[in-house]
């Protein structure tokens, strides 16, 4: 793969995994990503303050805290839409503890060098897109 200066490392590595993998692995890899998607904490029940993805099918709710000057994000996505579960939760995972500056560089097409357009229709895509790109709308506030 080549290397992308604007990727933080783990999302680079999760890149890296997927790259390598063929089609019925990618969507493995996607499946195993969802169920390691963390539960909401407690503060954000009811999705009290969490940013609704409109552009998805499947309602997607995302907030973002700074700790420790990195971001830390948290999904709510029903399990019965696991591609999209697993898609934010490679995201929250590679993104997590990266400094908002970074989260904002990251290319919105970078889905391509992971090869998800081999397993996701072009519907789905465009709502992976707009995920990465609500999560980057948080990122700006905490500049």
């Amino acid at each position: 793969m080549h290397e992308n200066e604007h990727i933080p490392p783990r999302l680079a590595e999760i890149i890296e995994e997927f790259a390598a993998s063929d089609r019925s692995e990618k969507l493995e890899l996607l499946l195993e990503f969802s169920d390691k998607l963390p539960p909401l904490p407690a503060h954000l029940a009811a999705h009290k303050g969490m940013q609704q993805v409109h552009e998805c099918m499947t309602p997607v709710f995302v907030e973002a805290e700074l700790v420790d000057g990195g971001l830390r994000y948290h999904f709510d996505i029903p399990p019965e839409s696991p591609t999209t579960r697993g898609y934010a939760a490679l995201l929250a995972e590679g993104l997590r503890g990266v400094a908002p500056h970074k989260v904002i560089a990251v290319p919105a097409d970078f889905f391509q060098l992971m090869g998800l357009q081999q397993v996701l229709s072009p519907q789905r895509l465009n709502g992976a897109s707009a995920i990465l790109a609500y999560m980057k709308r948080l990122a700006v506030r905490y500049l």
